[in-house]
This record gives C-alpha cells, structure tokens and sequence, in this order.
C-alpha cells in the first residue's frame, strides 16, 4: 500500500486557503498512486486556533469546510485530516481534537486526542476534551494506531527526552496492546533548536519498543511567534528512518508498506536550522497577515540590525526590504558606512535619516524640566525613541512592516529601550542570544560565498552607541559570561546556586544578571511578538508576573530544606 505525508503550510483561520491546499496536495498524492494521504493536526484550522474556537460561526464553518473536503477528494482515495469536531457529550470541553478519516465523500472514522498540553506555548485543555479510550483504525485490512500529536510524547520515553511524567497514560502503548500494522501520528510540533534529534530518538525508542513501523506527518509554516519545521518522517519497527521529508518548507512524502527499508539520513546543523527557521517565521508573518508592502530595518552598523536584515531579505527579496540608517550627533563614522556597505552587498533600497534636529527638539523642550540634573539614561533614550517613531512614521506612511531587531540576551536583562528599539510588527531575533547572533552572521556569510555581513560589523565591539565611545561591556558582562547565565536561568529554568556551581561565576553577577531578568518583565510586555526557536522562549511560553517580590535566597534555603507536611 502507498501511504503519502502530506507536509503543508495551513494558515490560521485560512479556512477556505487551507481546504484548498489540502485538496491539492490530496490530488497531487492520488496522480501518483497513492491510496492513503496524511495531513498534520488541525489542517483545516491551522494551529493553533486559540480562541477562534469559541466563535460560533468559525465552529460552524469548520464544520462545512470538513464536509465541502469529504465530497470534492478524489473517489476511492483515503484521506486522514486534522480538524475540531464537536463534543458530543452533554458534560466537558465543546470540542475534540480530532484525526479524520475521509473517504467516498464522507467522514468514515475518527479518533481523538487524549493527551493535551497545557504547558509552555500549549493551551489546548482550554477547548479540547481528550478521548476516554483507544481504539485502532480499520482500513482497507490495515489496522492503524493513528493518534495525534502530544499523544506520542508520552511518559516511557528514551534517554536525552524530556523524563517529566505530565501525563497517566500511554496511548501509544495502550495503541500497541492492540497490535496495529503500523502507528501513524499527525502532527503541528513546533521547532526548537535541536528538536530533530528528539524526534529521532522517541521515535526510534517507540518503534524498537512496540516493533511497528511509524508514520509522523507534520505541520510546516509559522503563525506568529511559533515555527513549524515540518521534518515528517517514516521510520521502520527496527526504529530505522527509511522516508524523510524536508524541513522548513511544504512536502509530499511518500512510503510502500512492501518496499524493503533503507536508511534515510539527514544531515542537520544547528545553525543552519535556526537560520532557516528564521527566516520562515519572517517570509510567514509577512506573507499570512498580508497588509505589508515592504519590510523596514532600521541598520545601526551593529550585528543585530545587520543580520536581522540578512534574514529578511532571504525571505521577501531585496526587492521588499528597506534599510534606514538614523545617524545622531555621538554615531560613529561605522555606524552609517557600515549599513550602507550592508546594504550594497544586499542590494536594498538604503535611506539615511540624521536624528538630529529631533534630538535637539526634545533637549530643548524639556531643558527646563531636567535643569540642574546631570545627563544619563533618560537623555540617551530620547535618541533610540527619536528612531523608534522615525521608523514608525515610515511604517504607517508606506505601509512598511518593522522588524524589531534585539536579540535575546538584550532583551532578558532589559538593555533595549521601551518605544525605541522594541518598536516593530516582529522580533526577529528575540529568541536568539547574542552569542548565536554572531553564529548566524557567520553562516550568512559563508552561505553567501562573501561578506554580505562587513566583517567590521562582525569584529567591532558591540556598542548601542547613545553616548560617546559607549560599549556594551561598559554594563554588561561579556556576552559568553552573559549568555551562559541566561541560557540556564531562562531556557533550563535552573536558579541561583545551581547556575553558580556549573560556571563558576561569581555569585554577585550571576544573582544580579538574574534579578534584571526578573525586573524588566514589564518591557518585555509592551515588547512585539517574537520568533520563537527554542524550547523557552520569552512571550506566550514564559508567563511571570510582573508585580511581584520575593527573596531569591531565602526561597532557594527553603526549598533545600526537607518537607514537615504531606500537602
């Protein structure tokens, strides 16, 4: 029997976008003889739907997208789709999440999600009602253990996979126990950097473990702050991977339940991969919302602005990507010819705009108010919001979409100004440390074959240039003594003593790197939405109040201290 995974890019809400694509790629299967074709979990809606799914006339319409899909597949052709169905029952949750099985114009068979995350960017218990039990597809004298998503995630999981036990049950095992052909999963798994080694390793686990061959066809696109890397696959019951579909772009995958396995390799490099899904969550926040004629960077000669533009126009085109450089009384000579020679080297439209005369405005207009102070942080601002609503002006004038070009480290400790540089549609970089930052720019110039990226722009100091011979290091630890502290406290979620003992930092800095993480919770707030690419991003993941006040040493005291009570 020939299975085809079905890799597409559904939009959010794009009900009559997405069903057309599924028909398409559907069709496509069929003209090359296939007799089942996958689609990843909640197609018809894309994912995730979040609260559209309590409007009634979206449910409604969900409802008629399923249907129109059932008549108009090609006869005799086995369909499984992703999409919300109602729940039934009179008590609990007013949806499923539901694996479809279509066929001969009509839903033949379904089967539900039991496991549903409610942790990280996960909310789905807010909707869903998970399944009561398992039960195997029959088709066409295949006996299916389809499931959907999460449900493979389970708690028996291999060495180097996440071991916290979220959930009781097993359905992949409780699927196992009925002795099924062949397990398929359908999928909208987001990316994090090293996700595809996780999958290879529960997968290859689940096979060797239950000896069946698995089928996992994945969502591909990205919707806002989260990207989908696709990377379906199909693995034999001795856990080898025999069919592999790209990463970062749509797919037809196709796979024989006869033919004899090979091995299917895929060399993967974790640069290239944040560099590729960077790049997609740009091209799809661009192309989804649709309301932008181009993409605008304000370029300040540093790395951030200058690899935030690389990225943009590997996804639009130089064509849609302007570049503005807004050179104050204290920038320095690099800081404009630096941006012009990137754009050159990109072949973007190039504007300089001296921020100046507004910079002067506002000095004068408040020289009453601050008489008798002496200059500091609040004057050096004036000159990034200055940039901040030149940009905007652009923005709202020509209909540009702003790229907010801070990277993670800046923006966990808050080094970014409030209505300056955290002005944007997107940011790009806001799940990207510094010291990644670097990588990437290193990547973009070798996969260009030349310095797209000045190699001054790489070598100088990074500095935000508000005062004169300002350099970051002036307030900041190095970025490697930085980024070793952040990547523990807010991706690892790990805490004081702990990030001490693996470091060997001093104590004092790492406590007072991770009390500004804890302080400037209220920019990253008013901060846009980011591309999120690892496993703990800041957004719609990371939810930490901002009024709040504890002591960290004392908590961490308390929490060594053995339990008086059972709670």
């Amino acid at each position: 029997m020939q299975i085809a995974l079905a890799q597409i890019n559904p939009t959010i809400g794009d009900l009559e976008g997405n069903r057309e694509k599924i028909l398409d790629y559907a069709r496509r299967a069929d003209d090359r003889g296939a007799d089942l074709v996958v689609f990843p979990e909640l197609c018809v809606t894309g994912y995730p739907p979040e609260d559209l799914l309590e409007n009634p006339f979206f449910k409604r319409a969900v409802q008629r997208t399923v249907d129109h899909l059932a008549r108009a597949l090609p006869a005799d052709l086995g369909v499984i789709i992703g999409a919300p169905v109602p729940n039934g029952d009179r008590f609990g949750k007013p949806l499923h999440n539901a694996a479809l099985l279509l066929e001969n114009g009509a839903v033949q068979d379904r089967v539900y999600k039991t496991l549903l995350p409610t942790y990280d960017i996960f909310d789905e218990d807010r909707h869903f009602e998970p399944a009561e039990e398992r039960r195997l597809l029959e088709w066409r004298g295949l006996r299916i253990g389809l499931h959907v998503c999460e449900d493979m995630w389970n708690v028996h999981q291999p060495e180097g996979v996440d071991q916290s036990e979220r959930y009781e049950r097993d359905p992949v095992a409780e699927l196992a126990a009925l002795d099924p052909d062949l397990f398929v999963n359908i999928s909208a798994s987001p990316f994090s950097i090293g996700k595809h080694e996780v999958r290879d390793k529960l997968v290859e686990h689940i096979c060797r473990r239950h000896e069946r061959p698995f089928l996992l066809c994945n969502q591909v696109g990205a919707n806002t702050e989260i990207i989908h890397d696709g990377d379906s696959r199909v693995h034999a019951a001795d856990g080898t991977q025999v069919a592999c579909a790209a990463s970062f772009e749509e797919d037809l995958l196709f796979w024989d339940t006869e033919s004899s396995p090979e091995a299917c390799t895929t060399g993967r490099d974790a640069i290239a991969d944040l560099h590729d899904a960077l790049v997609l969550g740009v091209r799809d926040y661009y192309e989804k919302t649709g309301i932008f004629d181009k993409a605008l960077v304000g370029l300040s000669g540093g790395i951030d602005s200058a690899v935030t533009c690389a990225l943009a126009v590997e996804a639009l085109g130089p064509e849609r990507v302007v570049g503005v450089t807004m050179p104050s009384e204290i920038s320095s000579e690099g800081s404009v010819t630096d941006s012009q020679a990137l754009a050159d080297n990109l072949g973007i439209e190039f504007k300089e705009i001296p921020i100046k005369p507004a910079v002067d405005a506002f000095d004068d207009m408040l020289a009453d108010e601050f008489a008798g102070t002496e200059p500091g942080v609040a004057e050096e601002n004036v000159q990034s919001r200055a940039r901040g609503v030149t940009l905007m002006a652009l923005s709202n004038k020509f209909g540009h979409l702003l790229l907010s070009t801070g990277n993670k480290s800046e923006v966990a400790i808050g080094y970014v100004t409030l209505y300056g540089d955290t002005n944007g549609g997107v940011a790009v970089l806001s799940d990207v440390l510094k010291t990644r930052v670097y990588e990437l720019a290193r990547h973009i110039n070798v996969r260009a074959g030349a310095n797209v990226i000045p190699q001054n722009t790489i070598e100088k100091p990074p500095s935000a240039e508000l005062r004169a011979g300002q350099k970051d290091t002036d307030t900041l630890p190095p970025y490697e003594t930085l980024d070793a502290i952040l990547e523990r406290y807010v991706e690892q979620k790990k805490e004081l003593g702990t990030i001490v003992g693996e470091t060997g930092l001093d104590e004092d800095l790492v406590r007072g790197v991770l009390r500004q993480v804890d302080q400037n919770e209220y920019k990253r707030r008013q901060a846009p939405p980011g591309l999120r690419v690892t496993e703990k991003a800041f957004g719609i993941g990371r939810r930490i109040p901002i009024v709040m006040e504890w002591d960290r040493e004392a908590m961490e005291a308390l929490a060594a201290e053995e339990p008086v009570s059972n709670l």
